[in-house]
């Protein structure tokens, strides 16, 4: 597609109208294995799925494309394409800067691999700007930011962490998975990589498990896919063309989410039992005023703590009907996740305390059900409280 089309026009036509053989409007799957060469030692642009495959170029050229980007390599997972952009340009001798209220898979995955030796990590808060001078003095090879960040949605300036890295030749990649290029675009805001976990709003069903990384120069798209390649990272075509699928409709869908999002957001403020709501669309939300400035859309990931015991807690969850108990976010189905006990307990209490998720927090991924729906579910379940 061409640079000067709008996000959701390069979704939706993003193959559409490339089968050459049957003239078929929506790209065919290709479930081939492996690829036959024209002659002897003619080698093909595909011949092995590990190494590409139509259906996955075609989605990494979808998600370059809607990033500003200038490659792309679909993974199995969101961890595994954290894992792959770490594995091709850290060393034992290595620093990686990180937030320390990151995902908590994130966390694990860096953590374990630091102690292992495979490079050095270093949790911190990068809305403090003096532990973030003070990381980055240390000269780091590479920075995560994660904006917003899961579960309390804060907000990182990117265009000035950036500009710190770049002093000290640090490369920066921002896990967009929240926002989608619908509403932020990081690497027009100078980071070097967009990561993304395609399983949530990419997709946007919750049937199909993915991750990409996509880079602002085709120099280290080519050495991710070599990586890619070589540790065996790379999506399959069938989990490519069900991503693709989804991605056709992210822009409708995201301004829909969002939507529903600052309609709860609204009946959430005037709930009594509600000590704290994160959300960056409030003005006291930490890193409100940023992001305003770098984001198109506030998104509709939002979180809450709830007042009362631990019992309350659960017996208000139990009562919901239209909020599913589950891990992900993204998909067209409402979720509410206890980030403590499920999606970070790999944390562990003291690392959930420095981050400032407590027992008392809930997580909200507002899904496409009607809003009046949801709300209802939610009062009902006040409700139970209460009585």
């Amino acid at each position: 597609m061409s640079s000067k089309h709008k996000s959701s026009t390069i979704a939706v036509r993003t193959g559409i109208e490339s089968d050459t053989q049957y003239h078929a409007v929506v790209p065919p799957i290709y479930l081939s294995t492996n690829y036959g060469f024209p002659s002897f030692g003619d080698v093909p642009q595909y011949d092995y799925t590990r190494s590409g495959n139509p259906n996955r170029g075609l989605l990494e050229t979808a998600l370059y494309e809607l990033e500003s980007g200038k490659g792309a390599v679909i993974t199995n997972c969101g961890t595994s394409a954290l894992n792959l952009w770490v594995s091709a340009f850290l060393g034992s001798d290595d620093l990686i800067i990180a937030p320390h209220d990151c995902y908590g898979g994130t966390y694990r995955l860096f953590n374990t691999r630091a102690q292992k030796g495979d490079f050095k990590v270093e949790f911190i808060d990068q809305s403090d700007e003096v532990a973030l001078a003070k990381a980055i003095a240390k000269k780091p090879k590479l920075i995560l930011i994660e904006t917003p960040s899961n579960p309390l949605v804060r907000v990182v300036d990117i265009q000035k962490v950036c500009a710190q890295a770049t002093e000290v030749g640090a490369l920066v990649a921002v896990d967009n998975t929240f926002l989608t290029p619908i509403f932020q675009k990081p690497l027009e805001l100078g980071a070097d990589f967009v990561i993304h976990s395609t399983t949530k709003y990419i997709n946007g069903h919750s049937d199909v498990i993915g991750g990409v990384v996509i880079t602002k120069t085709e120099q280290h798209a080519e050495e991710l896919a070599w990586w890619g390649n070589c540790i065996g990272a790379t999506g399959t075509p069938f989990d490519s063309y069900l991503t693709l699928r989804g991605l056709r409709t992210l822009g409708v869908r995201m301004r829909a989410h969002e939507e529903s999002s600052q309609q709860i957001l609204t009946y959430l403020q005037s709930q009594k039992r509600v000590k704290k709501i994160y959300h960056p669309s409030l003005p006291e939300h930490p890193g409100h005023d940023i992001a305003q400035r770098q984001q198109s859309g506030f998104g509709s990931m939002l979180s809450f703590e709830l007042e009362g015991t631990m019992e309350q807690l659960k017996e208000f969850v139990g009562a919901l009907k239209l909020f599913s108990l589950a891990e992900s976010l993204g998909g067209v189905e409402s979720l509410i996740c206890h980030p403590a006990t499920m999606t970070h307990r790999a944390m562990g209490e003291e690392a959930l305390a420095q981050a400032g998720i407590s027992h008392q927090l809930l997580r909200l991924s507002v899904g496409l059900e009607d809003s009046s729906d949801l709300i209802d579910d939610l009062v009902q379940a006040f409700d139970l409280i209460e009585e």
